[in-house]
């Protein structure tokens, strides 16, 4: 059924991101079937390697510019840096479209001057785009935009929190306190999060939904694993909580127990250097190999040639961990079996012994015998195959979980309403 009464605007810290394939699979879900979308970036890419379905989204993106010292623009879509001394004649212009801006302006205080100024213009965009409803993706700069965005423009906001915006060191309690307090829904990513929130903030988070990532299955053909190669593949980026030093340890002990195997790592990022010369120093050159980043579809292929998919995922010691990967979701969706570890959601994707194998995270021998395991035994890898693919279809379809987001969209247009409504009888 066409989606006509409501137009979202998405705000994204960056836009697009290699590394975020979920809020890419949702806007399609969304588009298919007809809700308005306008995406807005508060900061430019920094990637150089981008999903092949980032030219599906029909979405335009708007970049928002931050207000520091440099040339000013006239253009919204520039990225041109304002001077502060024009932050104030700016502040009147969006004044023009919200006449009761400087009345607002108060619920911004202890505020950072960007997140006020980009708010200020995303919220002109919002009145003069029409955009009834926002939606951000992780709970930190995104939310913190949309949620005053939302106040100045008169219209509601959601935001979904995944991973590093819940647990890093960084957070602010009394910050996300303040967001999941003045937004219409909260959504987050996994049962773990959801408790994990609600622990936290206690009865503020009680009514935090919990909506998984999901996947267009129509673009995942299953194939069987059971007449694979001995090949272990991992997929991420090149970061402490990805546990991938943990994966070339356990690489080593397989070596040492003369198991037949080879791995790929696909991937870039901060610790590549490191991994490189932990390869070299384990001699594990002949086993191991770095491919770097690849397009989403050799990605896919290359998965589906392996007959394990390793997910060695730790917590950082800046409590960063991961929330729901997107590509455990791939992997068990093209019929590879994983072996991940017992942090925050992925038990509830990789069910231990039914779907895929858990074990203790930071813990090579565990992760190495669980690898050959699946290496040795077709017919266990089968087992799990199938029954992640019966998972996907249950629970991970991104058609079903954006119609529960859409609900949540709509649900929070008519409550707007009908506050607006009652305010406009009280005056």
């Amino acid at each position: 059924m066409k989606q006509q009464s409501i137009k979202v605007g998405y705000v994204l810290k960056r836009y697009p991101r290699y590394s975020e394939t979920f809020v890419v699979n949702e806007i399609l879900a969304h588009e298919a079937v007809g809700l308005d979308i306008d995406i807005f970036a508060l900061r430019p890419t920094c990637d150089s390697h981008f999903q092949n379905i980032i030219s599906k989204v029909r979405a335009g993106v708007t970049h928002i510019r931050k207000p520091i010292q440099g040339r000013v623009s006239n253009s919204l879509n520039s990225l041109s840096p304002t001077p502060a001394s024009y932050f104030w004649a700016e502040l009147q212009e969006i004044a023009l479209v919200i006449p009761d801006f400087w009345h607002k302006l108060a619920f911004a205080a202890g505020e950072r001057a960007s997140v006020v100024y980009q708010a200020g213009w995303l919220a002109r965009e919002v009145r003069l785009r029409n955009i009834t409803h926002l939606h951000a993706h992780f709970g930190s700069v995104a939310t913190s935009v949309a949620r005053l965005a939302a106040h100045f423009a008169d219209v509601p906001y959601t935001f979904t929190a995944h991973a590093k915006d819940i647990f890093h060191n960084s957070v602010n309690p009394e910050d996300m306190k303040r967001k999941i307090r003045s937004c219409t829904a909260v959504v987050t990513v996994s049962d773990y999060n959801r408790r994990y929130l609600r622990q936290v903030y206690g009865s503020v988070a009680d009514g935090v939904e919990r909506i998984y990532n999901g996947l267009d299955l129509s673009q995942f053909a299953y194939a069987s694993p059971r007449k694979r190669p001995p090949q272990i593949i991992s997929v991420g980026r090149f970061v402490e909580k990805k546990g991938l030093s943990i994966l070339i340890d356990a690489c080593a002990l397989l070596k040492q127990w003369d198991c037949d195997f080879q791995c790929q790592i696909v991937g870039t990022g901060e610790l590549e250097k490191e991994l490189k010369a932990q390869i070299e120093a384990l001699g594990l050159e002949e086993q191991v190999c770095i491919l770097g980043a690849r397009p989403q579809n050799e990605v896919f292929e290359l998965v589906q040639q392996a007959g394990v998919f390793a997910a060695p995922y730790i917590i950082g010691k800046d409590g960063n961990r991961d929330g729901l990967p997107t590509v455990l979701l791939e992997a068990m969706a093209l019929g590879t079996p994983c072996v991940g570890t017992d942090v925050t959601g992925i038990p509830e994707l990789i069910r231990h012994e039914q779907t895929g194998l858990i074990v203790p995270q930071e813990n090579p021998q565990a992760l190495a015998l669980a690898l050959q395991k699946l290496l040795e035994n077709s017919a266990l890898r089968v087992k799990f195959a199938t029954e992640a693919r019966k998972l996907m279809e249950s629970e991970f379809d991104i058609h079903t979980n954006a119609a529960l987001l859409r609900q949540l969209f709509q649900s929070a247009s008519k409550q707007q309403n009908r506050d607006s409504h009652l305010m406009a009888i009280a005056n």
